[in-house]
């Protein structure tokens, strides 16, 4: 009984030791555009650390410019408003998904093709720059294939 609570008090203080949650960026993938030349678009998760913190720019060296927005409905009517920053709150998830925040990717390079893979480069305010490579999809396939 002795060595079990013993091992119960040695995992609790090993779990309150443990380093606290860093901020990272995980579950990248760009849809192409439906028509050569239209905007692709990248989806992520933002996965706050434990500060809060600021994302900046979501780039990549395969689209001449990214633009970060997000699909809102009004009225019926699906609108997307360009974002300037998206808020990192500390130990919280903050997705980018179809029909949400998203990143639009303009003049990709042609040759990118369905199954490659492109590296997103995400800056945050505070000079953060986490790397990640993100799964290309294409305009048709369904969400996160």
């Amino acid at each position: 009984m002795r060595i079990v609570f013993g091992l119960g008090v040695a995992a609790m203080a090993l779990a309150s030791c443990s380093p606290p949650k860093e901020l990272s960026v995980d579950g990248a993938w760009v849809r192409l555009g439906a028509v050569t030349g239209r905007p692709a678009a990248a989806y992520f998760t933002v996965h706050g650390g434990p500060t809060p913190t600021t994302l900046i720019s979501a780039t990549t060296d395969v689209a001449i410019r990214s633009e970060m927005h997000e699909t809102m409905d009004k009225g019926g009517m699906s609108t997307m408003t360009p974002l300037a920053k998206v808020e990192i709150p500390a130990n919280t998830d903050v997705a980018f998904a179809p029909g949400g925040r998203h990143v639009m990717l303009f003049d990709m390079n042609s040759g990118i093709k369905p199954a490659d893979r492109v590296t997103l480069t995400f800056a945050f305010a505070d000079g953060t720059r986490i790397i990640n490579n993100a799964t290309v999809v294409a305009a048709g396939t369904p969400v996160g294939k």
